[in-house]
């Protein structure tokens, strides 16, 4: 059996067939149309250079349609990694429609909003409308004109933003609902790295028609970009191999591993940084032997 191989070694194929694209989603197409169109356009390409094509692409939590930004899209196997995107931090930036004359102390009361809040998801949500708890890590009103609000918000994955922004305009005291959203961030992603998908579509083309897959390297990362923020546990080759036919990663296999809780996610990697497996820490790596994480989802 071949392990994967280094991430920055990867051929085209490869890394369509196990990457991902910072995309900056524009307004007006749902979150699942865009990664469908991209999974779409990666499959006819492998397809024209006689590579299996990928069947799946997946989007690191929902954009309503109208709203644009960090949409990161998971291409082919790295799909598996979705769910690491629950572990990190959202960020955004949002206008703030008042519905009367905003109050001088309009920075103060959104301050009073950091920390854990109660909501309710709104009716039409897909879970149930169960109240439940999500904190926000900050509140900044960057900007005030006339009865707008310009906020930034960075808060736990699941945050309804439409609902606090409500939620801030009856605490101003005038009403409110939300205009514009953008996303900056998901953690590991930020605005900084995003890519249009006409600048991936372009990039697809120098490939196809050019032979030049530079274009493709700056768009595309490799999967392990996802899982920067997640504990890291490095295993030898013949761990990896046990690990690719279903094995929990043990003691012995285990080569170094980062500070975590057990219980924590982990995700496990070969000594050239390629990604084998998500788990749960279970047990101690410096020990002499017994299981140390146990699979969630095998990558390899």
């Amino acid at each position: 059996m071949a392990l994967r191989g280094p991430p920055e070694e990867r051929s085209p194929a490869e890394l369509l067939r196990f990457g991902v694209v910072n995309l900056d989603k524009p307004p007006g197409p749902s979150s699942h149309q865009v990664s469908g169109w991209l999974r779409d356009e990666v499959a006819d390409a492998l397809t024209k250079h006689g590579a299996e094509p990928i069947d799946q692409a997946a989007h690191a939590g929902t954009l309503d349609p109208k709203v644009t930004g960090c949409l990161p899209v998971m291409l082919g196997e790295a799909t598996r990694l979705a769910q690491t995107f629950l572990e990190g931090e959202k960020e955004y930036v949002a206008v703030l429609e008042c519905h009367g004359s905003v109050p001088g102390d309009a920075e103060s009361i959104a301050s009073e909003f950091e920390g854990p809040i109660y909501q309710k998801p709104p009716r039409k949500s897909a879970v149930s409308r169960r109240l439940r708890v999500r904190e926000i890590y900050d509140l900044d009103v960057l900007e005030v004109e006339d009865r707008r609000l310009l906020v930034r918000i960075g808060c736990e994955s699941g945050t309804y933003v439409r609902k606090l922004c409500h939620d801030l305009g009856l605490a101003l005291g005038t009403g409110g609902h939300m205009g514009h959203l953008r996303r900056t961030a998901t953690t590991p992603f930020d605005d900084s790295t995003l890519h249009t998908a006409q600048e991936f579509y372009d990039a697809l083309a120098f490939w196809l028609e050019d032979d030049d897959p530079e274009p493709l390297y700056d768009v595309v990362e490799p999967a392990e970009r996802i899982l920067e923020h997640i504990p890291r546990v490095t295993i030898a080759d013949s761990a990896a191999e046990q690990v690719a036919t279903g094995a929990p990663v043990y003691a012995p296999g285990v080569l170094e591993a980062d500070d975590a809780e057990r219980g924590s996610l982990v995700a496990c990697f070969t000594s050239d940084g390629a990604a084998v497996c998500l788990g749960t820490l279970v047990g101690d790596s410096d020990a002499a032997s017994g299981t140390v994480v146990d699979l969630e989802r095998v990558l390899i």
